[in-house]
């Protein structure tokens, strides 16, 4: 089972609801660090570079 992933998409949330999927765990679960924010192009348009998160699942307590 996957315990980290680094995704890249269009904005952090894309990025981050695509890494749950693949981790198949919710969001309480992992903790996020955003390695990069999306860039925008030139007057604003949108897809010049995407964002990239990491999410990690978190460590479980046992006997808590």
């Amino acid at each position: 089972m996957l315990k980290e992933i680094e995704v890249e998409a269009k904005t952090p949330k894309e990025a981050i609801a695509i890494a749950l999927k693949k981790l198949r765990a919710k969001k309480d679960e992992v903790e996020v660090k955003i390695l990069r924010e999306e860039h925008k192009g030139l007057f604003g348009i949108e897809g010049c570079e995407g964002a990239k998160v990491k999410v990690t699942i978190k460590r479980r307590k046992y006997g808590s």
